[in-house]
């Protein structure tokens, strides 16, 4: 077993004595919204009409808005009614164990087009609730119509993926702390302030306060990192990368490395995992298609690469768009252009002549071609920030939606391609794109190899593209090849840098440029060197490369242990456990995993497995008979116990 190892076997007990929460950080206290509008009313007033200001509400008669009055909602056999008693606002339900049961709202998640109840299903627990009610119909209805899960399921609304402490709540609220004990699986969560409040984004304001009674003549913040107003983050000439990332910390599909919210001002890449454009997330051309929330999409635009920003399209405050309808894209795409913006071509878009639909109708809005809509939760439509041009042709190649046919739902993909083929013959927006290959690589079906490396190492692909590339990329690559693989450590992108760590191994100068990894600026990358190291035997030449080997694998470990309430992170422990050859730890590991997601397959046949493989055959039979009673038809749980019955 390596030195490394070592210490990551701490987590395996439960008694991991790292502090996901803790920081040596000193930072100024928070001191609420309400203090901000005493400068600044207007910015205030502003943002109290905002979805951030309403993403969690206290349970008031004014913040209510669903039918408390004796509703009843039936939805395949379980029946739920949504009652009053005095200012106390009821769900007596069916569908929860041991059920009916009646449960009390603890709070309110958003305010349109949905509004989604919280209960409390035990101290400190809150959960979701399904049945959620429809601010434009004024009815109740069923996130997942078709959906009838058992109330052990994990997907189920008691179960741990509907978790509001764990999934939801750092991104509807302040200074949230999820406080999870892993030992008695409890959580003490904290916040703030309910909502996403000023200090949210601009980060805690007592030295800002501060700075203000003062005057502002002479003030010096005791706090690293404040600005000289003793601000962490002010959004003044600040890069957009920096107002982007913030953003981004609630608008993206990621994996937090935190207990929380960030101190506002971290790049992102030091607090999350951005998910790449994997199968089930995205289309192969890189289209949402899983709820995914913005930033994955917005990297693959044109308008990224060129440095807008999101307060160019949205009022910061208010979070509203700046104009109506297409005035918020002539405000650059124009005969006039934009002069912070020189490369924009100076030419009329809001025309028929370019959009060839009669003016002022949907298919003359330039969201309708180049921010397709995809609805979630039911009714919430959410756009496709990569605001790309319509391809068809691939959707006749490799069966991608396109703009054209989501439209002209009675006309083929083949017409659409025409259609633009003879309105914009000589469009270089045809001919080869990176889908094809990863369409073809998730299908498995050819030797991508080549192919999918000059895409990770085509400078001109956005960062997500060459990472997504890379992550596809696994066994495909040859061994003369992996040198250009390795050099991608020093590429800008540290998306690109992190999906590169994995192949690190065995080539002949592989040590150096882990050791490379291991000091990166970013600890996303810095997280991947410690993961890849378990793998990889390395020699470390010097007690700062030691010291930076211990420091990312203690990055690594917070990461894990800020997530100890998810059965995901328990199977990654059983995996790594595995890589270390502990089978005692990985079996830990995999238990704890099924018992907060009795339905999870694949911890059960690696618990079935191991106890076989150690020859402790009445655990395997006991692990196995509990595995059948949750997940009765699974066909390599059947095969498992026909291998017991031979022995």
């Amino acid at each position: 077993m390596n030195w490394l190892g070592l210490g990551l076997l701490a987590l395996f007990g439960f008694g991991c004595a790292v502090n996901a929460a803790a920081s040596a950080e000193v930072v100024p206290s928070y001191v609420g919204s309400g203090s901000c509008g005493t400068c600044h009313s207007d910015a205030l007033r502003s943002w109290q009409s905002s979805h951030h200001a309403d993403a969690w509400l206290p349970v008031t008669d004014q913040t209510v808005d669903g039918d408390f009055n004796d509703a009843v909602f039936e939805h395949r056999g379980r029946t739920t009614r949504f009652f009053r008693d005095g200012d106390r606002f009821l769900i007596e339900t069916a569908d929860v164990a041991g059920g009916p049961k009646v449960l009390e709202v603890k709070g309110i998640a958003g305010i349109a087009p949905l509004q989604q109840y919280l209960v409390e299903t035990e101290p400190g627990r809150l959960q979701s609730f399904d049945v959620v009610w429809d601010q434009e119909k004024k009815t109740w209805y069923h996130l997942y119509p078709d959906q009838v899960l058992p109330p052990d399921d994990g997907f189920h609304w008691t179960g741990p993926y509907k978790t509001w402490n764990a999934r939801c709540a750092e991104c509807h609220a302040t200074g949230f702390r999820k406080n999870y004990d892993a030992s008695i699986r409890r959580y003490e969560s904290s916040q703030v302030e309910t909502g996403v409040g000023c200090e949210a984004c601009h980060g805690p304001g007592e030295a800002h306060v501060a700075w203000a009674a003062e005057g502002g003549s002479g003030f010096r913040s005791p706090f690293p990192g404040t600005d000289t107003k003793g601000l962490l983050l002010s959004f003044r000439e600040t890069p957009a990368t920096t107002e982007i990332e913030q953003c981004a910390g609630c608008h993206s599909r990621r994996e937090a490395f935190e207990d929380g919210n960030p101190t506002p001002g971290t790049p992102f890449h030091d607090s999350y995992r951005l998910a790449l454009l994997r199968a089930g997330l995205y289309h192969a051309d890189g289209q949402i298609q899983d709820e995914v929330y913005v930033h994955g999409s917005f990297l693959q635009s044109k308008m990224f690469a060129k440095g807008v920003r999101c307060s160019d399209c949205h009022d910061p405050h208010s979070v509203r768009l700046k104009a109506e309808g297409n005035a918020v894209c002539t405000q650059c795409h124009s005969p006039a252009g934009n002069p912070a913006f020189p490369s924009l071509a100076l030419k009329s878009y809001d025309d028929p002549a370019h959009h060839f639909h009669e003016t002022d109708t949907d298919g003359a809005a330039c969201v309708s071609c180049h921010m397709i809509e995809r609805t979630y939760m039911g009714i919430d439509g959410r756009r496709d920030h990569s605001s790309r041009v319509p391809r068809p042709d691939l959707s006749v190649k490799i069966g991608t939606p396109n703009a054209c046919t989501d439209c002209h739902t009675d006309k083929t993909a083949a017409w659409a391609a025409e259609a633009l083929v003879q309105r914009y013959p000589d469009s270089r927006h045809r001919g080869a794109h990176f889908a094809e290959v990863f369409a073809s690589a998730r299908a498995d079906t050819s030797e991508l190899g080549a192919d999918l490396l000059d895409i990770a190492r085509h400078t001109e692909f956005p960062g997500i593209v060459r990472a997504s590339a890379l992550n596809l990329l696994q066994n495909r690559v040859a061994e003369d090849k992996r040198v250009l693989v390795a050099a991608l450590l020093s590429d800008p992108d540290p998306l690109v840098r992190a999906a590169a760590v994995p192949f690190l191994g065995k080539g002949q100068d592989d040590g150096a440029t882990l050791i490379d990894a291991l000091e990166d600026p970013v600890k996303s990358v810095r997280i991947a060197a410690a993961r890849q190291l378990l793998r990889v035997p390395l020699e470390m030449p010097s007690e700062p490369v030691r010291s930076a080997a211990r420091s990312a694998q203690r990055e690594w470990q917070e990461s894990l242990a800020a997530r100890l309430d998810f059965p995901e992170t328990h199977m990654a422990l059983g995996g790594t456990a595995l890589v270390l050859r502990n089978s005692k730890a990985a079996i830990r590991a995999f238990q704890e995993a099924t018992s907060l997601d009795r339905q999870l397959a694949e911890g059960w046949i690696m618990q079935v497995r191991l106890h076989m493989a150690v020859g402790d055959m009445a655990g395997a039979t006991v692990a196995l008979q509990r595995a059948l009673q949750n997940i009765p038809d699974n066909a390599i749980l059947l095969r498992l116990r026909n291998q017991l019955s031979q022995r």
